[in-house]
This record gives structure tokens, sequence and C-alpha cells, in this order.
């Protein structure tokens, strides 16, 4: 993955989709290798009652879902991004899978050709699959990390798709600090997802169902998620490079090996999901408390500002991940986050 940052991502500044994927382009992104995970356990049966309008996550009909929606606006935006179109799918929760294991949207771990044909799959898969649990992350990190590891130290981008009522095993913490962004579809609650933001700095968290049920137009609401999930990563990026890890193997591989997906190898003729980009009735409800939308801005504008003088925009990237204004950094030794040695300083621009 190629990344030179010019300038920093602005927020506010990207009112499209295409706006964010020139963003990402201004601020060095080259290419990305992407890895996707989608949550099947059961709680997506009841977590859509507000916002699914009561119904299972996973429903599927002539609008997309939650879960087809995100795919789409996060595939579009990176798809200039995707040098090869190859992007590894998996599911996991399910009955096959639980805790322990992931399953690959095809046979023999072949990877999806581009976000089009993971939604394709997406919709031959579902009525095969038994949602069950718990809900771990585990399994997609560990099938993650071995993905990069044969890859040779390549970086890359795990989206991890999941309905928020997650457990998080202990062992986790080794895990968090290459590749991992979250997003929330349905009710949550988000409680657990968001208790990480800190500790792993390369996680990061985002509501879709909460921007997806603004007062916006939609096009400005997919441009908030899409910027949102993705602005963290020419960043994150810079700080694998600090760390020396890029390109290289590490020797920790867990040697996940993928389930063959549900149903076996089928074709159907289902519809394919409609794209995001074309009108369609929004399944999202309008959220009841007035007060989420100001947190929501809270939030955002929290990402952007120095945690040490909380006033001036971070622009100094350590190798650890985490950031600082430049003023601020000067007088530092130790990130003021996770309290490791400064050894690399990047200016973000």
């Amino acid at each position: 993955m190629g990344v030179s940052i010019s300038r920093k991502l602005q927020p506010h500044h990207c009112r499209t989709v295409d706006q964010v994927t020139e963003s990402l382009a201004q601020a060095g992104l080259k290419s990305v290798n992407l890895i996707v995970g989608i949550d099947f356990t059961r709680s997506n049966e009841w977590t859509g009652k507000h916002a699914f309008h009561g119904r299972n996550l996973h429903h599927t009909s002539n609008s997309p879902n939650p879960y087809e929606h995100a795919i789409s606006i996060i595939g579009h935006t990176l798809s200039r991004f995707n040098g090869d179109n190859l992007i590894p799918c998996y599911g996991f929760g399910d009955e096959s899978t639980q805790a322990q294991d992931v399953f690959s949207f095809f046979n023999d771990d072949c990877p999806c050709s581009d976000h089009n044909e993971i939604l394709r799959r997406y919709r031959e898969l579902v009525p095969h699959v038994k949602l069950a649990g718990p809900t771990s992350f585990a399994p997609i990190i560990e099938m993650a990390m071995t993905i990069v590891e044969k890859s040779g130290g390549q970086y890359h981008v795990l989206l991890i798709i999941a309905d928020g009522q997650v457990l998080f095993g202990f062992q986790m913490n080794s895990y968090f600090g290459e590749l991992n962004i979250g997003f929330g579809v349905g009710d949550g609650p988000w409680d657990t997802m968001k208790q990480f933001i800190g500790p792993f700095h390369h996680f990061q968290f985002v509501n879709f169902t909460e921007i997806m049920s603004k007062n916006l137009s939609q096009q400005r609401k997919e441009a908030d998620f899409a910027f949102r999930a993705l602005m963290g990563i020419p960043s994150q990026c810079l700080a694998t490079i600090g760390h020396g890890t890029l390109g290289r193997q590490t020797g920790r591989s867990p040697n996940k090996v993928a389930l063959p997906p549900p149903g076996g190898f089928f074709t159907t003729s289902y519809p394919p999901s409609p794209p995001f980009s074309q009108p369609t009735a929004p399944p999202y409800s309008p959220l009841d408390n007035g007060a989420s939308s100001s947190e929501s801005n809270v939030s955002t504008h929290q990402q952007f500002v120095c945690p040490v003088c909380l006033v001036k925009l971070k622009d100094m990237a350590f190798g650890c991940g985490h950031q600082t204004c430049v003023e601020c950094s000067r007088n530092l030794q130790r990130c003021p986050i996770c309290r490791d040695p400064i050894q690399t300083r990047i200016k973000l621009y």
C-alpha cells in the first residue's frame, strides 16, 4: 500500500462520496487491500427493531439492508484504490462458525472480485446462513492476520460490520494495532465497541445507523459515513511504516483456515442489491433523541482535536498511531494516550 501524506483530511469538507474518494487521494492514499467481515449472529434478528422497522438486519428486499448499504458506500469510495479489486470476504457468528471460525464467501477461500460481487454473493448466501452466536471479533481478526502474514506484511484494512453485541477476549490486546475499522448497524448497544477506541489505537468505530438517521440529504449522509469510516487510513498506514512492520512477515500468524460457505457452491437468480446511489425509500428511522446528533458532532470534533491542548487540530502522528498537534508534540517524550516512548514523528501536512 502506498501513501505519502500531503494534507490532513478535513471534516465537513466532503459532501459527496466522490469527494471523499478525492480527499483520500489528496491525502496520499494510493492503494488499499481490503478484507471484509460480516456479523451473522442471532442478535441481528432483534437489533433492527428501531433502525430497520423491526426486521432482521439481514432481511433482503428491493431496497438494500443496512449491511448492503454500508458495503456499497465503502466499496464505491475505495474502488479507485483497490488495484486488483480482489476482496477476501467472510462471515462470522453463524451456526457453523460460532465464536471459533469464519466462513469464506466462496469455496477454496477465493476472494470476491469487487464490492459488487460481495453484494451479489451476500444475497446468495443469506438464505443458507443460520444465525447463532456469540459475537466475537477474534476469528475474523485472526483470519485477517493470516492474510497479512501470507502477503508478506502488506498493509490491509479490515472492515468489520456488526450489530454491536460483541464479546471481546483478552487475547484481542495483541491483535489491535494494525488494521481494524468497525462500524455498527442496527440499534446497538455500542458500549463495548466504543471501549476499544482508546486502548486499541487502530480500532475505529463508526455508528452507521446514527449517521444514516440524520436530517440530511442521502448523498450527504453517505459521504459523512464514508469520511468517518476511512479518514484514519492514511495516518494508520504511516504509523505502520513508523513501526517498521510494513512489508515484512512477523512469524506470528494464527494460520487461520476459513470454513466453506453455507450451502456450498451455488448460483441463484436473486436480484442484485440496488446500488446505494439509486434513490430508494430510506429503511432507517429518524433518531428519537435529539441529543444524539449533538453527541455525534462532539464525537467527530474530538476525533480531530489534539488530546493535550483540546484546541488545535491534530497534525502530528507518532509511531504508535496516536496524534497530537505539532506544538504539543514538541514537549512530549511519551505518547499521552498509550504512554509508549515516542520514536517516530510524522507531520501530517
